[in-house]
């Protein structure tokens, strides 16, 4: 056994000593296993980091928004549903203003009411620098997320209004990003965030926070008294271990440490299948892409030349293959047959010839090679198997069109902070792209990455692209009521996306993830986010 399997069995052995003797006869407790990709355990304060693998286990399954996702079905893509509100409307008057009605009989995990006073509470926890509450790391991912936010007020115990910078048709979206926490939670732990995380923050949620063990394990626990009773978990905890190496992950499964692991390594694959493991995959709404530089002067990434000659210069059928069919190949934001993707005038392909024609247009040939720089994480949420998917793209990229890729390799968290920064800050790494998987589920997700009004550090247009036809376009997404106008502002927005070639579109992820015969009722949503409450274990 290697050592770090050492380390995680060492981990469990801790987990099982600290669980209570049962009495004679009694059944086990169903305890859930799960090998994370993260390299430590997400924040336990109520808005955990490390991406949307932080909001999928200790996000969601705790922590609850006004707004929620609808995990049910795996044969459709996820879409939203209420949450803590039960219903939200934009007042037609002043369409940047939006009352939420707020469920009734909800309570935090430490017995507190939730209501209109701890939505604003919460509210200012991210958004008022000012107040006792502030919290600097929450508030760098809310804002990042959700920048449009302007104000907020209590109009009754069950109802508030937010109001955003300009009318925006998709704001309920956004909302599901802001997760609440008990005030209470706060106060007992003596107003300080870091003791509240160290704790584990009481949210509203099926499960609560009930040990965490920095760098090691989280463990969370069925909710019994849950609002809803048709959500109730079927299990009595789950623990979460955070596992960035992808043969560990596959080593811990085989070897009975854990009952599931995220993104097993691709060629163990076939042997899973055949053996007595389950491997599900479905599509769902990401991206994996190079988000480049765009805006950054002096960086060849400004050139649009450069970013569409990248895009004909690679081999994305090969990257496919190595990734033994767990991925569909990207040719933009959105995938080629779905109806909003529009007629662009560049379908990308490996096409050599174009790509070195855009790069000799750009100045660049054999006797002045493309050289580039690229911030890579060694594992992550979403992230897939980027260290060998980027040494792909890095001979491909050379071979066809003689384009020299350097690395940056760091760890996740660092890579994620230049989602938030200046593409010319100390965050960006010197690099002219960011390797960072991106969400592409509706139009809220579209104008977090590509508006001019969000680059960052206000937004998380971290590239700081600019196109004029993509904002004017959106400004009709964002304003308009009927439908099939608003399909077709996405449709000319998203034709700009591709002929602008912000990014570089490698792949889309079918989200593989492997598991024991014994784990039941698993549906695999479309979506980055699971619902864990439908989960089981065979005794």
């Amino acid at each position: 056994m290697g050592v770090e399997l050492l380390r995680i069995a060492a981990r469990l052995a801790l987990a099982a000593c600290l669980t209570l003797p049962l009495a004679a006869g009694a059944q086990q407790p169903k305890v859930l296993r799960i090998a994370m990709t993260a390299s430590d355990v997400p924040t336990t304060s109520g808005m955990p980091n490390n991406g949307s693998e932080g909001m999928r286990f200790l996000g969601f399954p705790v922590f609850e928004p006004l707004v929620d996702w609808d995990l049910t079905a795996a044969d459709k893509p996820a879409d939203i549903r209420p949450g803590l509100a039960t219903a939200w409307e934009q007042d037609a008057a002043e369409p940047r203003k939006w009352r939420f009605t707020l469920r009734q009989g909800v309570s935090f995990h430490d017995g507190s009411a939730f209501n209109a006073d701890s939505v604003i509470w919460n509210l200012d926890r991210f958004y008022k620098n000012d107040s006792p509450q502030f919290d600097a790391a929450g508030a760098a991912l809310a804002r990042g997320r959700v920048s449009i936010l302007t104000g907020y007020r209590k109009i009754d115990d069950g109802t508030v209004e937010l109001e955003t910078a300009r009318p925006v048709s998709y704001l309920p979206y956004l909302l599901t990003w802001i997760l609440f926490t008990s005030p209470q939670s706060w106060e007992a732990n003596g107003r300080d965030w870091s003791k509240v995380a160290t704790a584990g923050a009481a949210g509203t949620g099926p499960f609560r926070i009930t040990r965490f063990v920095p760098r090691q394990s989280a463990e969370i626990s069925r909710n019994d008294n849950y609002w809803n009773p048709e959500r109730k978990p079927k299990l009595d905890r789950i623990l979460l271990l955070p596992m960035p190496e992808a043969n560990t992950r596959l080593a811990a499964l085989r070897s009975g440490q854990v009952d599931w692991i995220e993104v097993p390594p691709p060629d163990a694959i076939p042997s899973l299948r055949s053996g007595s493991f389950q491997v599900i995959t479905n599509s769902y709404p990401h991206v994996w892409p190079w988000v480049f530089a765009a805006g950054k002067p002096g960086s060849p990434t400004a050139d649009v030349r450069v970013r569409q000659a990248l895009n004909y210069c690679f081999d994305r059928d090969g990257m496919t293959t190595l990734l033994n069919g767990t991925a569909e190949p990207s040719i933009g934001f959105y995938k080629g047959n779905d109806p909003l993707f529009g007629q662009p005038q560049n379908r990308y392909r490996l096409d050599a010839a174009r790509g070195k024609a855009l790069l000799a247009e750009a100045g660049y040939g054999p006797q002045r090679p493309l050289k580039l720089t690229i911030g890579i994480s060694t594992s992550g949420s979403g992230q897939m198997l980027p260290l060998p998917m980027n040494e792909f793209l890095q001979q491909s990229l050379k071979e066809n069109c003689g384009v020299e890729i350097g690395f940056q390799v760091v760890e996740w968290n660092t890579l994620l902070a230049g989602l938030r920064a200046e593409p010319n800050a100390p965050q960006w790494l010197g690099a002219d792209a960011l390797n960072i998987s991106l969400v592409s589920s509706d139009a809220s997700q579209m104008a977090r990455w590509f508006l001019s009004s969000n680059a960052t550090p206000v937004g998380s247009n971290a590239g700081h692209w600019r196109d004029a036809e993509f904002d004017a376009a959106f400004a009709a997404v964002e304003t308009e009521r009927d439908p099939e106008r608003i399909r077709a502002a996405l449709r000319k927005a998203h034709e700009r996306l591709v002929d602008g070639a912000p990014w570089l579109y490698i792949v889309h992820d079918l989200n593989p993830r492997a598991m024991t015969r014994r784990v039941r009722g698993f549906v695999s949503a479309q979506s980055w986010y699971q619902d864990l409450t439908r989960v089981d274990l065979q005794q």
